[in-house]
């Protein structure tokens, strides 16, 4: 039953070209909820997969940031995460909720309009840890981590306000449960990422510092992996509406370079 689509609800649309639906899927044997936008026009289309950050109502899909892809030409999908608008389920940050985000590709990789060689991830956040382990167990045709996070350890010692919520969903500490914070850090990932990686981060990110940025980097150098880095020094972690469809049109320019 994993990936296959219990129900789809179509929303109205912000766009005259694109349409919105409301998916509901099977993760494992739980029921959970995605976007999905796709344009108007039959067609066989790139896919991307949309991975939010945050967790629970915190940094939840917004529409009109992944209409501003599929406005570019792609068919987006965006799991919001088990336990949420009603989905069934909890979400335990990367543990078994990655099981969320790999049917969510397949999904993708199944939809009749979407060209099952090209399907990109990008992810967002603590999306960049989701979709790092996407790209490891599936095969994209690239990876983008924006703002990500690729280090669970250092995101628990950078933000003291997240550790009470990563030991409940972990069940302690990195020093308590190193391994498991292992198991969610794309840094351990890298060798069984084999597409291109594209890292866009901010430096004046107070959320997921760019030190996450330039770990990862240096993580797939040293692996001869292919990767691309920009860098912003006057961003943070969110951005203006302009900035943001400024950037979101770059990186699709690049999605496109790399099929």
């Amino acid at each position: 039953m994993n990936g296959k689509i219990i129900e789809e609800i179509v929303l109205p649309s912000p766009s005259k070209t694109l349409k919105l639906s409301m998916i509901t899927y099977y993760s494992r044997n739980l029921k959970v909820k995605g976007y999905l936008v796709e344009p108007l026009l039959p067609g066989n289309y790139s896919g991307i997969l949309y991975l939010r950050g945050g967790i629970r109502h915190v940094g939840m899909v917004r529409v009109s940031r992944i209409t501003q892809y599929a406005s570019e030409g792609y068919v987006v999908f965006a799991p919001v995460y088990r336990g949420n608008l009603g989905g069934e389920g909890e979400e335990d940050f990367g543990g078994e909720d990655r099981e969320d985000a790999l049917s969510a590709y397949d999904i993708l990789l199944n939809r009749e309009n979407v060209c099952s060689s090209n399907i990109h991830v990008i992810g967002f956040s603590r999306g960049g840890m989701m979709g790092a382990m996407v790209a490891k167990e599936r095969t994209p045709t690239s990876m983008v981590t924006w703002g990500g996070v690729s280090d669970l350890t250092l995101t628990y010692k950078e933000r003291p306000d997240l550790r009470k919520m990563l030991r409940r969903v972990i069940g302690g500490s990195p020093d308590e449960k190193e391994e498991i914070y292992l198991d969610r850090s794309p840094i351990q990932m890298v060798s069984s990422i084999h597409c291109p990686v594209l890292i866009v981060h901010g430096e004046r990110d107070t959320s997921v510092s760019v030190k996450h940025a330039y770990l990862l980097e240096s993580e797939l150098k040293r692996q001869n992996k292919e990767v691309e880095s920009w860098i912003y020094g006057e961003l943070g972690h969110t951005l203006t509406v302009r900035k943001q469809l400024m950037l979101t049109r770059k990186v699709t320019a690049w999605l496109k370079e790399k099929e």
